[in-house]
């Protein structure tokens, strides 16, 4: 399902603001092409409709465009930046102030796409249709918006949890961590109750979200509160459902060509044929298009804002059974060693590092090159993800022996083949075996920063200095522990409602 704008724009008046019936003055004439409030939320195609609607967001410029990419894999450990942009070059190296602009953004899409699953659970209950379908629209509307606290409460924290049908003039309390995390907990549960598998769905409905979507994000924030056999329980759902398996391509899953895959649990729909300068907004015939390509993109063909820590580039240590390097590191990131041409041309400086993921190098006829709208999904949550998160809480409750069997599929895919994991493992040892897999399979996916905030690695001085090495990521000697973690909450968000609370150090 790549959501369409044009059926978006022509939601937009209904799913955003309502308009009145009787108009005293011409400028206020209601555009007769967009449906109001009165006129929508009356049958079964507008309550589908507005379902399709709720992932519009999902695609702007703040959330998973590019936004999102930075407050999580720009500011972990495994990137650096260099880029000449002030607010963000303090953004990522952990010296904004509550002033940033890169904050509020991400801020407002993610409510903005709170604000839709709040219209879709509020206005469908009350629409005569199928029961089933109803069903469906009102796991949808709960996923996404368990997905969006799910980021707000990693990134911010401490946020506002409105959960009815808001307007200007409403004011929520502001929920701490723990009761951000109990809301995507309840919303995914709800999701979960509603949302058919990914094989029940049809081909038309292919990115929508499913049972197997709900059931990670619950693992996930189990994960985060280090609940481990709550978290273990779903991934075993997950593993033992037989709707996903493992793409034998490793390199599958960072392009356009092979998305939606049976690896895939959920990812973001962009679609990149449109040029028009629309991206990121509800505007017929706008670029459905994610930017972190070119933003990322390598000098010459990207603005190259973000590159890789050189460590990350030595993690990739394992070998395969005929001696060669993983196979995994020169699709993760482009260096002179191992990936000698970059969009056909040839790259030579053997201190740099940048990412490959998710970039078109090349293009299927011939087509070197970045732009703002490149149509590569992106993926959010996948099997392999899952399988080392059910080592991991394996692990934690004293079970090392069945992680290992769970990391040794990853490690085992037909692309990657590095050589299996033998012997015996203890506790410890085997949770600094789970920390190099997940850099080796995920690293530059967005998952980083949840995973260091996991480990503990942000919570006390001593963690955050082996962070701070020379040969590993000296931005974190910016990192004051107690404020760095989070972000800081718009001030605009304060000084509008006076009763929330800047977080720490702020």
């Amino acid at each position: 399902m790549k959501s369409s704008k044009l059926l978006i724009a022509a939601l937009t008046g209904a799913l955003l603001t309502g308009t009145s019936s009787c108009q005293k003055d011409l400028l206020d004439t209601v555009n007769p092409n967009e449906p109001s409030s009165e006129q929508f939320w009356q049958t079964e195609q507008d309550a589908v409709r507005a379902s399709t609607a709720l992932y519009s967001p999902l695609q702007y410029f703040s959330t998973y465009s590019l936004g999102w990419h930075f407050a999580t894999e720009g500011r972990s450990d495994e990137s650096w930046t260099r880029t000449p942009a002030l607010d963000l070059n303090q953004f990522l190296t952990f010296r904004q102030a509550n002033t940033t602009d890169r904050s509020q953004v991400i801020w407002n899409d993610f409510y903005r796409a709170i604000f839709r699953c709040n219209q879709v659970l509020t206005k469908v209950p009350g629409i005569q249709m199928d029961e089933t379908v109803k069903k469906r629209v009102l796991a949808q509307a709960y996923f996404v918006r368990g997905l969006c606290y799910y980021e707000l409460g990693l990134l911010f924290g401490n946020v506002p949890l409105v959960t009815t049908l808001a307007d200007a003039s409403t004011r929520v309390p502001q929920g701490n961590v723990q009761q951000v995390q109990a809301q995507v907990i309840a919303d995914m549960q709800a999701a979960k109750a509603g949302l058919p598998l990914a094989s029940e769905w049809g081909p038309a409905d292919k990115g929508r979200a499913t049972r197997g979507a709900a059931t990670a994000y619950l693992g996930k924030v189990y994960m985060q509160q280090k609940e481990w056999a709550l978290a273990s329980a779903q991934f075993a759902e997950i593993i033992s459902s037989n709707q996903y398996r493992l793409v034998d391509n490793y390199q599958d899953n960072f392009t356009e060509f092979n998305e939606n895959n049976s690896e895939s649990i959920f990812e973001i729909q962009f679609e990149g044929s449109s040029k028009l300068p629309a991206v990121g907004v509800d505007i017929a015939g706008g670029s459905e298009g994610q930017e972190r390509s070119q933003f990322w993109g390598p000098p010459g063909f990207g603005f190259t804002d973000v590159d890789v820590r050189p460590w990350v580039f030595r993690e990739f240590r394992d070998r395969t059974a005929t001696g060669a390097i993983d196979p995994r590191r020169d699709v993760s990131v482009y260096s002179a060693v191992g990936t000698p041409l970059v969009y056909g041309r040839p790259y030579t400086d053997p201190s740099r590092y940048l990412w490959r993921k998710y970039q078109n190098d090349p293009r299927p006829g011939g087509a070197f090159f970045e732009d703002f709208h490149s149509g590569i999904n992106i993926r959010l949550v996948r099997l392999a993800d899952v399988l080392l998160m059910q080592a991991e809480a394996l692990n934690e409750q004293g079970q090392p022996e069945a992680a290992l069997p769970l990391i040794n599929q990853v490690r085992g895919r037909a692309s990657v083949r590095v050589v299996p994991l033998t012997g015996t493992f203890t506790k410890e040892t085997m949770r600094l075996q789970l920390r190099h897999e997940r850099v080796t399979e995920l690293a530059g996916e967005g998952v980083r920063w949840s995973d260091i905030n996991r480990y503990g690695l942000l919570d006390s001085q001593e963690e955050v200095d082996k962070l701070a090495r020379a040969d590993h990521d000296p931005d974190f000697l910016n990192f004051v522990v107690g404020k760095n973690r989070l972000l800081p909450i718009p001030q605009t968000e304060i000084d509008i409602d006076r009763n929330l609370k800047q977080n720490p150090g702020f």
